[in-house]
């Protein structure tokens, strides 16, 4: 006998699926702002069953829900500055795999990240030295930069395409957490759990995937 739970819980593509639909309805400008009325407030004030966790940067135009047009315990959403894989970014994640059984995990970048070029910024021979909790942020992202130097032929840094820079980094971010977390890798390999990195456009409004692991077409 299947449990019926087994039953009930979405694909990861069909969960890619209903938040690429509802990305073309807010850059449409329709909108149905689903589930956030009074009665769905009340109905998660018990337990919350979210389809997706959203690893994003911190900016404050990525709202993921509105983005996404999603309601209220739709997405369990996870932000820092430039998305970057941090222990308590990947504990957070893994809660949300284990505990609330998510079947999709969407990790946000965007053009003109700030947090992307003052790590492009900082591999410049006279960059200003940067106060050490936000170089600490940004080391991560800054052998994005170096990859996307390389490739450049050695112009200045200053010269560099953000957006190309966060689009690597955005690999970057799923390679770490699939390398970090054994139990988020697992569940990709299991099927149970697929990863979207889509870049969004701050001017469109579009979320493009780049990177798809676990996700069917």
């Amino acid at each position: 006998m299947t449990d019926a739970t087994t039953e009930a819980r979405p694909t990861p593509t069909a969960v890619w699926d209903d938040m690429r639909d509802g990305n073309a309805r807010f850059v449409a400008g329709e909108p149905r702002h689903p589930r956030q009325d009074v009665e769905r407030r009340h109905e998660l004030a018990s337990a919350q069953t979210p389809r997706a966790a959203l690893f994003g940067c911190a900016d404050s135009r990525l709202a993921a829900e509105i983005i996404f047009d999603q309601g209220l315990g739709d997405l369990f959403v996870v932000r820092n500055a430039g998305q970057v894989a941090s222990d308590s970014a990947i504990a957070s994640l893994e809660y949300a795999v284990a505990a609330l059984d998510v079947s999709l995990i969407i990790v946000l970048a965007h053009d003109a990240c700030g947090a992307v070029r003052a790590a492009i910024d900082s591999t410049a021979l006279d960059s200003p030295e940067l106060p050490p909790h936000i170089w600490r942020l940004i080391a991560k992202i800054v052998p994005a930069a170096r990859t996307v130097l390389r490739k450049s032929g050695g112009v200045d840094p200053r010269e560099l395409d953000a957006e190309d820079v966060g689009i690597e980094h955005l690999g970057n971010t799923i390679d770490d957490l699939l390398a970090s977390s054994r139990l988020i890798s697992d569940a990709v390999a299991e099927g149970r759990l697929g990863i979207v990195g889509a870049n969004y456009r701050l001017g469109e409004g579009t979320a493009v995937p780049h990177v798809t692991v676990g996700i069917d077409g």
